[in-house]
């Protein structure tokens, strides 16, 4: 994306390129604006075209920050620094603030980034203010996204697993404990890790390399320093001059961030000002803090640097200090309570005297303070006794912010994520506050924060954020109100033990609280999990559990609340298997309640039911129907927990019910459409996995080579999760380099096909796969092992899930029979035609293999030109060449085209 972007392309011509949509493609520039620091488009354009070179993986491109100024001197230091990497995974360079650790270490970084295959990757966890965000904001610097059914930490650790990488942890001191243990599960996770922690105290680990960082030499890298910083604030100094700047920084002991502030005091006071302002403020503050010799000489330039400012400027400095990022002027006014343009003023006289970093965007300027400035302020905040009102004006603005930011529902854009990625932080630090103080804004900031995690696609947070909002909530009604969201949350994330949990639990609280219907829904809606979404569950089955959820269900519910009993008639519709004669007549009657009572989240469970019978009865079409119309209900909606589950869900079954009606183009529309989807934003192996099989079906074989690219990078930057509903995917694209001729490609996708089922037991897609390794064993001629592959009657596979893929594996069933000589090769054609009567391609194919069985040329023609009509491509082409004579010749031809090997 990076090189497109340094190519000029527009958004349009980059989607086009790389076989996606111009939305996904705007979250991934955002995605490198933001990774990378860069301002704008222009600023990733030049960031491109300076790691331009000779070709390398992606991965050894070092994740680090653009440096906004010169690195300066520490020759000695940077050697050894780089050294101690060598022979250690944990090295923390451990300093006073100011001292430059941040600057040596990304210095040291970028020297030794060709020893580090998997990359090198920077994290500043200045703005974490809980340990428990430390793992989700090392995996989100490293692009590992939220995945369903894991913790960010499962996700990360599993990430480590094989790679051989360098992780720099910047600004630690705040963290230390939970730094310490993170740091150590990785290092036990994956071998090839090695982690640079920056720090002002030692992280207590035994296999820890401490190397400590001290100012800097005040002979030629101090003044050198002074005097580039000099310079760049307009003031060439002469040689004359250096014994003298010499002195100061002796007197500054070496601290970069000390001789940059005052070196940036230089136009306005000379070098005699200097002399005498600093002689005089490190006189007066000797012994005055409790801290090492360097801090307090930082501690006393900030002092001196703060004593020079106007009185308003140190207000506006104080109180900036409460953002955890980089801010505008009208938010430093609200949290400052001044005006804007006197405000915008003072900011910028702060970066001008070095306190405050200028930022360009593309919505304007912003300010940072550097950690150590940060600091400051806060303790200036408590020295001045305002470090209450201040944080509480900054929670209400970052909490007026975010109720703005949920207002707009255009979620999926490029602006919205912006917005989120920039107010995040500031919301986590504020509502941090508001539960150490006991503010009564506590709780609903948690559900805010959650709602706004669950929209911008970060799912875990989100359920974590609604679990905490239930320990504030001031009743058990709203702590029910919570935990049910949480439980939508879990559900979305595939994470079906905690659904369940949170659920009941609500419902427990729901009866306390005195609302005994929404604890029927709330039972209702756990028993529907058991039986619907199995599949995501890791506790032991118990039969007894959702029949005993809905009876506790139905004795709550009051006989003339509708929403209530549709929600238990849906439940009820998934308590017995979809191949019972009763699974039909409860489905409808959930269907009907569902409707009178006007919930779309009824209606959308039971046509879901009715989905999955039509499937096992072979009804593709109807199935396709009743899929699509879940679809249409529900785009419409607000994101929410619930939606979030069914549209997902809706997409899910669509594209399966599509691919069991044999309408190709209407499967890969509907799995376009779920690529883009802004749950799967952030996902790209669980956003392409349907085209993919699609792609594998259709014979447009480039395509499912782009994403299963993109599968790949995504499922191991994710940390490899078992999802075995991504198997399909892996198995589809094991066929596809199997049938052209890669040996080595083909055996690397079964080796993460296997690795993404997370059970022995779960084996409900092992017909699915036998199809797949029959269609690649009958391309390359190889039909006797496809028979034996295809052991199992087509009739015998009657669950919803074997309904999708039925026809298919008869059609293939039948023709490896015809091209076997198997003596039951008619009988097979014949019981399998009602089978694959209703899909338009295996329909051409059972006529195909009739049609070879019986010697009739223009019979097979026929079959290539049905198969052509449905979009299916590849089997065109091969029809072809099983044709022989002069098409032959053209079938091989645009196999060849495919990159197919011709048996």
């Amino acid at each position: 994306m990076l090189a497109a972007v340094g190519e000029h392309l527009s958004n349009a011509e980059i989607a086009a390129k790389l076989f996606i949509s111009v939305r996904t493609v705007e979250s991934h520039v955002s995605s490198l604006l933001r990774k990378l620091g860069a301002a704008d488009r222009r600023a990733l354009t030049q960031i491109a075209a300076e790691r331009a070179g000779p070709p390398r993986s992606r991965a050894s491109a070092a994740a680090l920050p653009p440096a906004l100024t010169s690195f300066v001197g520490r020759a000695k230091e940077r050697a050894e620094l780089a050294g101690a990497l060598d022979g250690h995974r944990l090295v923390s360079a451990v300093g006073p603030g100011g001292v430059g650790k941040t600057r040596l270490a990304l210095a040291v970084a970028a020297d030794v980034a060709h020893r580090y295959a998997d990359g090198v990757w920077y994290v500043d966890l200045v703005p974490v203010t809980d340990a428990s965000m430390i793992a989700p904001t090392v995996a989100a610097a490293l692009g590992l996204e939220e995945q369903q059914g894991r913790t960010r930490r499962q996700t990360l650790l599993e990430w480590a697993s094989g790679r051989r990488a360098l992780l720099i942890l910047d600004n630690c001191e705040h963290l230390l404990d939970g730094v310490a243990d993170l740091v150590e599960r990785l290092l036990a996770h994956g071998a090839g890790i090695t982690v640079l922690a920056t720090s002002r105290a030692r992280l207590l680990l035994p296999f820890e390399r401490v190397f400590p960082v001290e100012g800097m030499s005040v002979g030629d890298d101090a003044v050198a320093l002074f005097t580039e910083r000099a310079a760049a604030a307009g003031v060439v100094l002469g040689p004359e001059e250096r014994p003298r700047i010499g002195r100061i920084c002796r007197g500054l002991d070496g601290v970069p961030l000390a001789i940059e502030l005052a070196a940036a005091r230089l136009p306005a006071l000379g070098v005699d000002g200097l002399e005498a302002g600093l002689s005089d403020r490190l006189q007066l503050l000797t012994g005055a803090r409790r801290v090492d010799s360097r801090h307090r000489s930082l501690r006393s330039t900030l002092d001196w640097s703060y004593a020079l400012l106007e009185p308003q400027a140190r207000q506006v400095l104080r109180r900036v200090a409460v953002f955890a990022g980089p801010f505008r002027a009208e938010s430093a006014a609200a949290v400052a309570a001044m005006a804007v343009r006197e405000v915008a003023a003072h900011l910028a006289a702060l970066a001008d005297h070095s306190l405050l970093v200028p930022v360009t965007s593309a919505d304007g300027t912003r300010y940072r303070a550097l950690e150590t400035v940060r600091q400051y302020g806060v303790e200036l905040l408590g020295d001045e006794e305002e470090l209450e009102e201040t944080r509480s004006r900054h929670l209400a603005w970052a909490l007026q912010a975010g109720s703005e930011l949920l207002a707009d529902e255009a979620v999926d854009t490029f602006g919205w994520r912006t917005r989120f990625d920039r107010l995040a932080d500031e919301l986590r630090a504020g509502l941090g506050w508001a539960v150490a103080s006991g503010s009564k804004d506590a709780y609903g900031g948690k559900v805010l924060l959650a709602t706004l995690c669950l929209r911008r696609g970060i799912v875990g947070e989100a359920q974590w954020r609604f679990e905490q909002a239930a320990e504030l909530a001031p009743d058990d009604r709203q702590a029910a109100e919570a935990l049910q969201l949480a439980g939508g949350v879990a559900a979305n994330r595939l994470a079906g033990d905690d659904a369940i949990r949170l659920h009941r639990t609500a419902a427990d609280l729901c009866v306390r609280a005195g609302d005994p219907a929404a604890a029927a829904r709330n039972l209702a809606r756990a028993a529907e999990l058991w039986n619907r979404a199995s599949g995501t569950i890791d506790a032991r089955p118990d039969e007894l559990a959702p029949a005993a959820l809905l009876d506790e269900a139905s004795r709550l519910a009051a006989d003339d609340d509708l929403v209530t009993r549709a929600r238990i008639a849906a439940a009820r519709a998934f308590s017995v298997p979809e191949t019972d004669e009763a699974s039909a007549e409860l489905a409808q009657h959930a269907l009907e309640v569902a409707r009178a009572s006007g919930d779309v989240m009824a209606e959308s469970s039971a046509l879901d039911r009715l989905t999955t019978i039509r499937l096992s009865r072979g009804e593709g079409r109807a199935a396709l129907a009743s899929a699509v119309h879940r679809i249409e209900l529900l785009d419409p909606l607000v994101l929410d927990p619930w939606v979030g589950f069914e549209l997902s869900d809706a997409y899910v079954m669509s594209v399966e019910s599509a691919i069991a009606a044999g309408d190709l183009a209407e499967a890969r529309r509907l799995a376009e459409r779920m690529r883009d989807l802004p749950h799967h934003r952030e996902d790209p192996h669980v956003a392409v996995a349907r085209l993919i099989v699609v792609a594998a079906l259709e014979g447009d074989w480039q395509r499912a080579l782009v994403a299963g690219d993109r599968f790949r990078e995504g499922w191991e930057r994710a940390g490899s999760p078992r999802v075995p509903t991504l198997r399909r995917a892996a198995r589809a694209m094991a066929t596809v380099h199997g049938m052209r001729g890669d040996t080595a490609a083909h055996d690397e996708w079964m080796r993460i096909f296997t690795a993404l089922v997370p059970k022995a037991r779960q084996t409900h897609d092992q017909h699915t796969s036998a199809f797949f390794e029959a269609l690649m064993l009958l391309h390359l001629g190889r039909a006797g092992e496809a028979v034996q592959r295809l052991d199992v009657h087509p009739h015998e596979l009657r669950r919803w899930y074997q309904g999708i893929w039925r026809p298919w594996y008869a059609a293939a069933w039948a023709e490896a029979a015809v091209l076997a000589g198997e003596p039951d090769a008619a009988e097979r054609i014949a019981s399998v035609q009602a089978t694959t009567a209703e899909n338009a391609v295996t329909a051409a194919l059972v006529a195909r293999a009739a049609a070879l069985a019986a010697g009739d040329r223009a019979g097979v023609l026929a079959a290539a030109d049905a198969l052509e009509a449905a979009g299916c491509r590849y089997q065109w082409a091969r029809s072809l060449v099983l044709a022989g004579g002069a098409d032959r010749e053209r079938g091989a031809a645009e196999l060849a085209v495919m990159g197919a090997v011709i048996a």
